[in-house]
């Protein structure tokens, strides 16, 4: 690993004073012919005599390295086939060694991930206390005004910005709520068609096709929401006498809805067959008809698995970027309405990040604010569903 480097050192050790005193240019190219005289390669240039010594000397030395890595190799062969014969005993707990090395190597594999989560906090925290340091906390959590425009003089209109992410987060939960709306009912009775009602044929042409959804790239999504879906909207809404806007929450939610329902379809119909036919067998014992045994067996004890389900579609809603872009538009407007276009706050931290930005004006640190308040917002999420499915459980068993 650190021999091109070394060797690299001495030779330009043993270089004439002139050619060291070159600049560091010159002296990397100097070197880089140096390289190309030993290995054969062509060089830019006369061949001077120093050239010549200096890429002998480099011969000379990498012969050596060569000699001594050998040497080392072998030295520690040696000294490890020695270790591995002392271990060869009848005393020698090699069960017990082998685990302590694998529980090892995933205590270290498990601190990885979690130093990794620590250091994305981190990061962003940091970022975000620095913003707050310029906008103060309760203005940006209940402002009612986003328009993050920072003027380079204080002289030019708009000079301070107005931070308030009231809107970016009504808008995001407005979307994600529509989305949810489509996306839970029909992945959740997809699972439940697939696993309990349909042939094993139908099963195996419905399922792969129901999870080429989740292959699509959320940008073609955004051109049928922008294409197709805006447009039917508008029209339907102008036939029913109602305002619409070109880009709505209502488009952008549709399209993400059935773009999550892969998600949800797939992981419950995973969970739903997860469960022992036991229990089917002991409701139909009961009397208990299909429909019921679904309700009332099937479903509490798939529960937990069916909710990391809707979690995970939930935060693929709030996670999504493209569709809102080209379906729900990039206006911060506080509204409840969906026909009206809105924004969400995954938009507006690449809207704030795009270009070259200075990491001193609030304008650039007020995407990491918004980041860690949807960290915030999606950690609380979790540990509500958690609490919700610790408490089910407990009452269903």
């Amino acid at each position: 690993m650190f021999e091109p480097a070394i060797i690299t050192h001495l030779v330009i050790a043993e270089l004439p004073g002139a050619l060291r005193e070159l600049p560091s240019d010159q002296l990397n190219l100097l070197v880089n012919n140096i390289k190309n005289l030993v290995f054969g390669n062509i060089v830019s240039g006369e061949i001077n005599p120093a050239m010549q010594d200096a890429a002998d000397h480099y011969q000379h030395l990498h012969t050596i390295s060569r000699a001594a890595q050998t040497v080392v190799a072998l030295s520690l062969a040696i000294l490890c086939t020695l270790l591995a014969w002392r271990s060869i005993h009848k005393e020698q707990r090699a069960r017990n060694s082998v685990e302590r090395i694998i529980m090892l190597f995933l205590i270290a594999s498990s601190s990885i991930a979690v130093f990794t989560t620590i250091g994305i906090i981190l990061s962003v925290l940091f970022e975000a206390i620095r913003f707050f340091q310029a906008v103060p906390l309760t203005d940006f959590m209940f402002g009612l005004k986003w328009s993050p425009q920072m003027a380079i003089r204080e002289d030019q209109v708009g000079s301070s910005g107005a931070f308030g992410a009231v809107p970016l987060f009504a808008g995001t939960m407005l979307i994600s709520f529509i989305a949810m709306l489509v996306a839970a009912p029909i992945g959740l009775m997809s699972a439940i068609y697939l696993s309990e009602y349909a042939s094993k044929r139908v099963r195996n042409i419905a399922k792969p096709l129901l999870e080429i959804l989740a292959g699509v790239p959320t940008v073609v999504y955004g051109f049928f929401a922008a294409l197709v879906v805006a447009p039917l909207i508008r029209d339907s809404g102008t036939l029913l006498g109602l305002d619409v806007a070109s880009e709505s929450a209502l488009t952008a939610g549709l399209v993400m809805g059935v773009m999550i329902i892969p998600f949800i379809s797939s992981l419950s119909d995973d969970v739903i067959n997860a469960v022992p036919q036991a229990m089917r067998d002991g409701s139909y014992g009961l009397g208990a008809t299909r429909s019921e045994t679904i309700r009332l067996v099937i479903i509490p004890a798939a529960l937990p698995g069916i909710v990391s389900g809707m979690l995970l579609g939930i935060s693929r809603a709030i996670g999504e970027t493209m569709i809102v872009v080209m379906a729900a538009g990039l206006s911060a407007n506080l509204s409840a309405n969906p026909l009206q276009a809105v924004t969400t706050v995954t938009v507006q931290i690449v809207t704030l990040l795009v270009g070259d930005q200075e990491f001193d004006s609030p304008k650039t640190l007020a995407a990491f604010a918004l980041g860690l308040m949807l960290f915030i917002t999606t950690l609380i999420l979790n540990v509500i569903a958690l609490h919700v499915v610790r408490k089910y459980r407990e009452q269903y068993e």
